[in-house]
């Protein structure tokens, strides 16, 4: 763009150029004047469409909202106005100056004296023409009145007397009888043409101004000469007489001049157009070069505010980056180079803060991986008891997904995850109650699978930290249990060692009573004696039972692990059980082995299978599935009845020692199965299920990747 405007300029100025010099020469004007008015035009033309096309391109720009189009744009109005103004003036004056100049070259005065010149110079040469037909009318008359024969010597005496330069007779078909001429005469005479003789012959003379081809003018006269003899045709005379040099020059520049005169008269109207669309062509040229060298001149000057622009944007986005050459020393450079330096500060300063958004970030990073692997569960809390952070654990515990209370209020917990209510309103309680002090409290939590006791501690953030409060809590739910089984453990060691001693002398001295004292009593009182005494027995040994019951709980006996099929182990199991049609066995063929105690093994499914089956000792319809599947990293066995199930209020306790639902039991059963499943490093659970019933499942752990 920039190069083709620079090149229309340079050819603008040598058309310019040209155009006033083929006004200034007149032959040079005649031949190359149209086609530089052509060419003309067409670089006008084109100038046209170049600041067209600019124009669009501008309006383009300022719908587009590009930076610095309107400058442009005002630029482009302010130098187009500048060159246009002038322009506009000199034009004017200019075409005035030119009308009347055109006007000034016609004057009626120079009109006359080229017409009165001219008349001059044709009456001079008609003169002549009069003189020289009257020689050749009486140089005829004299050749008829003398014979034929005698024309050659009388012609020449003839042409001296009337002092003629040239004389010459001819037959009436044009052949040379005689000619006769003086020193400056050629050989051969100039020959008239048909035309010529055959006026002639009809007895009318030929008198003509005639140009020489070499230049001059001569008086050429042709009269016809009437013999008196009947037996000769008539013959024809030629005189020329040479027009003096001066006179034909004079005349021949006064004819010439005045002929150009009346082209030019003729084409007056034709000349003030012509010259006057040179004017607007130049001025056209001229405003459209200046208009398109604007718009570059435009572009450069708006080119660093552009940049500048630009580069502000890309601050405002955060891109320092944005580095501008300064080409120039003026206003203009000193503010691009004052960008570049802010540019530079404002880049360091952001590198200085990602190298402490970076060490911030490490070290948040440090904070949350250290939180991550915490075992305990961790709140952060701002001033108004609002989540700020909490660690997996921490959500894990809660049983509630990721990011569930973040941002959350404590006492609003209740509402976004209804289960933690109870939990929430403890918690928040003790923050009222110690205010800013730290506490330490044991918390209740119940989830899906049972209750939990909490071990949380509270602390208050100092003030120039945060202001708010971490919690910490464990969950100390096994803790507790292994401290009651412990206990329980104990009691029943004590129980054994202390209960079953007597049990036996009791139980002797009993039925040896029984044996001495029969005999000697009545029939009613033996009859009582021995009542007595199997009520003693009865109760000895169910004491027995009872005690040897809380030995084997309180004995933990050592597990021998060893891959073992669980299917076969089922079956082996139920073979010692009288099993009717209301019991159904699903076994999953192919299932993993699994490491474990066969012995141990036997007796919880034992142990289970008998729990089912005195829960439907008063149901109807008893119904009893067995069934075993594959997990993701084990074996389970389930074991489902329809049943009662148990009672809501034991579901947290259920695997506690003596919390049974028989009349009878002593709530060991349960109990020790979990414990043998913890020494087997699977996992047990139980749940009811609607509308009645109960499910027992357990998971093992594989043994290795066979399949059986």
């Amino acid at each position: 763009m920039k190069y083709l405007v620079l090149i229309s300029f340079v050819v603008g100025a040598v058309l310019v150029y040209l155009l006033a010099s083929a006004s200034a020469n007149t032959d040079l004007f005649a031949r190359n004047f149209p086609y530089l008015l052509a060419v003309t035009g067409a670089l006008v033309a084109g100038l046209l469409v170049l600041v067209g096309y600019q124009i669009f391109q501008l309006r383009q720009k300022i719908r587009n909202g590009v930076f610095g189009a309107k400058l442009t744009l005002r630029l482009m109005l302010m130098f187009g106005l500048m060159a246009l103004l002038p322009g506009a003036i000199i034009y004017t004056v200019s075409f005035q100056f030119l009308s009347k100049s055109i006007e000034s070259w016609f004057d009626v005065r120079v009109d006359n004296a080229l017409g009165s010149g001219l008349n001059l110079g044709q009456a001079v040469l008609d003169n002549q023409q009069r003189e020289l037909t009257k020689k050749a009318e009486s140089m005829a008359l004299s050749l008829a009145d003398e014979a034929p024969t005698a024309h050659i010597h009388q012609l020449s005496t003839l042409r001296e007397q009337y002092g003629v330069q040239e004389a010459t007779l001819f037959s009436e078909r044009g052949k040379i009888i005689a000619f006769a001429g003086n020193e400056r005469v050629g050989m051969m005479p100039m020959i008239p043409s048909n035309t010529v003789l055959w006026q002639v012959r009809q007895q009318q003379p030929y008198a003509r101004i005639e140009s020489l081809p070499g230049g001059g003018l001569i008086v050429r006269v042709v009269v016809p000469v009437n013999l008196l003899s009947f037996t000769e045709n008539i013959r024809v005379l030629q005189l020329i007489q040479p027009v003096p040099a001066k006179l034909a020059d004079d005349a021949e520049a006064v004819r010439t001049a005045y002929q150009d005169y009346q082209e030019l008269s003729l084409s007056r109207l034709g000349l003030k157009r012509l010259y006057g669309l040179t004017l607007t062509l130049t001025l056209l040229l001229a405003l459209l070069a200046t208009v398109a060298l604007a718009f570059l001149i435009s572009e450069q000057m708006a080119a660093p505010l552009r940049a500048l622009a630009k580069g502000t944007r890309a601050v405002a986005k955060g891109d320092f980056s944005q580095m501008h050459p300064v080409h120039n020393r003026d206003e203009l450079g000193v503010l691009t180079q004052s960008f570049n330096r802010m540019t530079r500060q404002l880049a360091d300063a952001r590198n200085a803060t990602e190298v402490s958004r970076e060490q911030i970030e490490k070290s948040y990073a440090y904070l949350e991986n250290i939180l991550a692997n915490l075992t305990s569960g961790v709140i952060a809390f701002d001033e108004q008891l609002q989540v700020r952070t909490i660690n997996p654990v921490a959500e894990q515990m809660l049983g509630i997904a990721v990011g569930a209370l973040r941002n959350v209020q404590l006492y609003q917990w209740g509402n976004r995850v209804p289960a933690l209510a109870a939990f929430a309103n403890a918690l928040a309680e003790q923050f009222k109650l110690h205010g800013t002090d730290n506490w330490k409290r044991q918390i209740e939590l119940d989830s899906s699978d049972g209750k939990h006791t909490l071990l949380a501690h509270a602390t208050h953030l100092p003030s120039g930290v945060d202001n708010g409060f971490v919690l910490v809590f464990d969950d100390i739910t096994h803790l507790i249990k292994a401290q009651r089984d412990a206990a329980w453990g104990e009691v029943a060691r004590r129980l054994a060692h202390e209960i079953k001693n007597p049990l036996t002398p009791i139980q002797l001295s009993a039925e040896r009573i029984q044996h001495k004292f029969a005999s000697k009593l009545d029939a009613a009182d033996a009859e009582t004696l021995a009542r007595a005494t199997q009520t003693i027995v009865n109760q000895v040994s169910a004491m027995k039972h009872m005690v040897n019951a809380f030995a084997e709980y309180a004995r933990t006996p050592a597990v021998q692990l060893e891959a073992l099929k669980l299917n076969s182990l089922v079956r082996e199991v139920l073979r010692l059980y009288d099993l009717g049609p209301d019991t159904e066995l699903a076994l999953t063929p192919k299932l993993p082995l699994v490491m474990g105690d066969a012995t141990l093994l036997r007796q919880v499914i034992h142990n289970l299978l008998q729990n089912a089956q005195d829960a439907l000792a008063d149901n109807p319809a008893p119904h009893i599935v067995l069934s075993t599947a594959q997990t993701e990293d084990g074996v389970s066995l389930t074991i489902r009845d329809n049943g009662p199930g148990f009672p809501p209020e034991l579901m947290t306790r259920l695997f506690e020692p003596y919390a049974t639902t028989k009349p009878k039991g002593t709530g060991l059963g349960l109990a020790i199965v979990k414990k043998i499943i913890e020494e087997h490093h699977g996992m047990i659970r139980i749940e009811n299920v609607q509308p009645h019933g109960a499910i027992v499942c357990i998971r093992l752990p594989a043994a290795r990747e066979e399949t059986v």
